[in-house]
């Protein structure tokens, strides 16, 4: 018995009379089918789930029309379809996805918001009279065995906006649908439209009455109340994270979903820092299996306890867990972050799906017989072991999350152990050291990963590791082997700092040098050398100017070896000497290929530099790199190469030379020097300044004004304020963490270009160029003391002066 009609007489007279022509059916029939109608309706309007009452109601919808079947879509999130939500007769579990076009018969109704009655589906003249490109699809009958004819198909719609569309299928009496089942459905489609909307406005509502993670959003404006309620809905329904939706369809920045977390949650905001180093004592005791299932980490002491990132606080610190596991801190403090920075930080921390530390993995390899002797079929048969494979691809993904440079692999001969050490911000730091017995094997695996002759020995050998091909991280890496004393072999990895290059106003330049470097490179044509010795940053100082001078009217061209930073805009050349193909002859390559700049990564022969200063003569801008102290240097060093002191003085633009030293930890405490100190760096400072001009005039004169200006821009109250290093477990208690560029910016004004064409000595080229603003390395150096960057022991140990 249907659930619509109240009594079994009701229900028989409205059947019998649903099996009579239309003409024959009488005032009874329709009272019955709108009394039925409005039953359907009324119990639509009293519940919440309209999609469950349509489920529970297709049935007695069905009976109401007389239909065979009956099909319910619903408008999806992008509305480029519909979706079907109640489907009766039809025994396919999927759901059937049709574009809001005229290429179906429902898809033309969302298409058009119109509603269609027709006779036969099959009637293809029938369905071109509606719509040229109108058609049935078919291969749903041919699949089922179902023969499909009446169709009547109406737009749910509120106003203009569409929410789907009710298709009622076969008229059980083989008429077609009539006018008293048109009206029906079209008030059904109204109901139905009235009921989504209501429905949308609770949801709305109750979203606004509970609060969630993400309410931050709203206050700070970075979300409405509408898109943040849709976001959830979708993450519901694609079983997705609320992050990951906020972060793929509203472009939000976990730094931005961070400060909403945290006052959700009550404590402080903990963001993924790139610099931070794996603590053994607080890290290193814990497995990454279990770090990941507890979904906290424990990254360092802090005066107010042991600091935790957990992605709940609240539930890690319900579970009582942390205290047993750390018996020995009396206080713990809770931080919060977002999902994807509690990933990042565990790869960091824990290597990139690496679970095993590095001292499991070193236990659990075999040990290989002794390689004295051994032929280069064991030996290679040893190099692709598994375990030492694992191994390998360890130090690796360790040197990268730790932010090394250079990864050394030091053999001693004999029984002599094998140490490993990583180059970070600088300074050689042990990693790990390997018995005797396995130092041929790890040399060999290297030397197949970058396909080198495994059985060469005796003679160095230079490659290129493409990790991507072995491990998580898509990275490249250039090797050096070489033969050392005892019949061993070193092996020296740079690791290559591949991807976007560092915007100019990020790479560390003060104000004064950021002015003149974007003024001086804005020239048209000339000639622009960036100097400094290997691992100082040249190229990434040169790939930023590029940034800053990319544009669409411009062609740059560059030749590297190799191409580390690539960006979008720049034609970028790899120089491959095996090949033949050095900086000189792409040099020429690029004169004929009208350039409007030219970057060379290294004028190391007269013939480069040459070309270099008659490409900026002929109205070309070019950038090099050279491998000197100092900028005046520079200049002295380009002409012993035979340069014409006359074309290379106006061809000149300017000289940045750069040196990196160590950046001060955050744990670094500020102080105020003793008057003896201040003297000291005064004189320091103006160790080239004594000799221009006003410093000789008046010494005491210029050095007060020089300290009053630094206490004006870096002091406090009038006094001087500068910073020394703590160290903390962030930086290893070493108070330094990575590191600040220092730069001395010679510009190739007219004074100089006169002294370069009378070939003056380097001191007359400093005394000139800091009379004109150019900042040494090491005043540079010592104004980013004063701005808490770094101290004075770290620009001592960099500038040679």
């Amino acid at each position: 018995m249907s659930a619509v009609l109240k009594t079994e007489r009701d229900s028989q007279a409205f059947f019998d009379s649903q099996q009579l022509p239309p003409e024959k059916r009488g005032v009874t029939f329709e009272a019955l089918f709108f009394r039925q109608l409005q039953l359907v309706t009324t119990r639509i309007h009293e519940t919440e789930n309209v999609d469950q009452i349509m489920l529970e109601s297709s049935q007695d919808i069905c009976k109401l029309f007389n239909a065979d079947r009956l099909t319910l879509y619903a408008v999806n999130e992008d509305r480029t379809a519909i979706i079907s939500k109640v489907k009766t007769g039809l025994n396919a579990a999927k759901d059937l996805k049709l574009p809001i076009s005229p290429q179906s018969i429902a898809g033309f109704v969302a298409y058009s918001k119109q509603m269609v009655n027709i006779a036969d589906v099959y009637d293809d003249e029938a369905l071109k009279r509606i719509h040229p490109n109108l058609a049935f699809l078919k291969e749903v009958d041919k699949r089922s065995g179902y023969r499909t004819k009446q169709m009547l198909v109406v737009p749910i719609l509120d106003g203009a906006v569409l929410h789907g569309v009710i298709q009622v299928i076969n008229n059980k009496s083989d008429n077609p649908f009539g006018e008293l089942e048109i009206e029906g459905a079209t008030q059904l489609s109204k109901t139905l439209a009235t009921a989504i909307r209501q429905r949308m406005q609770k949801e709305i509502e109750s979203a606004r009455r509970r609060a969630t993670k993400y309410d931050g959003l709203l206050a700070d404006g970075v979300l409405t109340q509408e898109e943040l309620t849709k976001c959830i809905s979708k993450a519901r329904e694609d079983g997705k994270p609320v992050e990951h939706v906020l972060m793929a369809d509203y472009q939000i920045r976990p730094a931005q979903i961070g400060p909403s977390l945290s006052r959700f949650f009550g404590v402080p905001y903990e963001a993924f820092n790139a610099g931070r180093i794996k603590s053994e004592q607080i890290q290193g005791m814990l497995k990454r299996e279990f770090v990941e299932e507890q979904g906290w980490i424990p990254l360092e002491e802090s005066p107010d306890g042991l600091v935790l990132m957990c992605m709940d606080p609240e539930a890690v610190r319900g579970s009582r867990v942390v205290p047993q596991v750390f018996p020995r801190f009396a206080k713990f403090s809770y931080r919060v972050t977002t999902q994807t920075e509690f990933e990042e930080t565990l790869a960091q921390l824990y290597g990139a799906g690496a679970g095993e530390s590095i001292d499991d993995l070193l236990a659990d390899l075999n040990a290989p017989m002794d390689d004295d002797g051994e032929g280069d079929g064991n030996l290679e048969s040893a190099a692709s072991d598994n375990e030492l494979v694992k191994f390998v691809n360890k130090v690796i993904i360790d040197a990268y999350n730790q932010r090394c440079s250079d990864i050394h692999i030091e053999p001693l001969p004999g029984k002599g152990k094998t140490g490993i050490r990583f180059r970070i911000d600088g300074s050689l730091v042990p990693y790990i050291e390997v018995p005797a017995h396995f130092r041929q094997a790890l040399v060999t695996r290297l030397k197949i990963m970058c396909d080198l002759d495994i059985s060469e020995r005796r003679k160095p050998q230079d490659g290129k590791i493409k990790f991507k091909k072995y491990g998580p991280l898509d990275i490249e890496l250039r090797v050096a082997t070489i033969p050392s004393a005892g019949g061993v072999e070193d092996v020296v990895m740079r690791i290559l700092a591949a991807g976007e290059p560092i915007p100019l106003e990020k790479l560390g330049l003060t104000p004064h040098n950021k002015e003149r470097v974007e003024k001086t490179v804005s020239k048209p044509y000339g000639l622009f050398y960036v100097c400094g010795p290997t691992g100082s940053g040249k190229t990434t100082t040169l790939h930023s100017i590029l940034k800053f001078l990319n544009s669409p009217e411009t062609k740059i061209w560059t030749a590297e070896d190799p191409v580390e930073i690539t960006q979008k805009g720049l034609r970028q050349v790899q120089v491959n000497k095996k090949a033949g193909i050095d900086f000189a002859l792409v040099m020429r390559a690029f004169l004929r290929a009208d350039p409007d700049i030219i970057m060379v990564g290294e004028s190391r022969d007269k013939e480069t530099v040459s070309m270099g200063v008659e490409a900026s003569l002929t109205g070309h801008l070019v950038f090099s790199t050279l491998h000197t102290n100092s900028a005046p240097e520079s200049i002295i060093r380009l002409l012993d190469m035979g340069m014409d002191p006359f074309n290379f003085a106006d061809a000149l633009l300017g000289i940045l030379a750069q040196r990196l030293a160590k950046r001060l930890c955050d744990c670094k405490e500020p102080y105020f020097p003793e008057p003896d100190e201040i003297k000291t760096f005064i004189a320091e400072y103006a160790e080239d300044l004594r000799h221009t001009a006003a410093w000789k005039a008046d010494y005491a004169g210029e050095a007060k004004k020089l300290y009053e200006g630094w206490a004006k821009s870096y002091g406090e109250n009038g006094r001087l304020r500068m910073y020394r290093a703590v160290g903390c477990d962030k930086c290893g208690k070493t108070g330094y963490k990575g590191r600040v560029g220092l730069h001395e910016l010679l510009i190739g004004e007219d004074d100089i270009k006169k002294l370069i064409q009378e070939r003056a000595r380097v001191a007359e080229l400093f005394v000139c160029a800091v009379a004109g603003g150019m900042r040494t390395l090491k005043m540079d150096g010592m104004e980013k003391i004063m701005m808490g960057l770094t101290d004075l022991k770290q620009v001592r140990s960099v500038c040679i002066k």
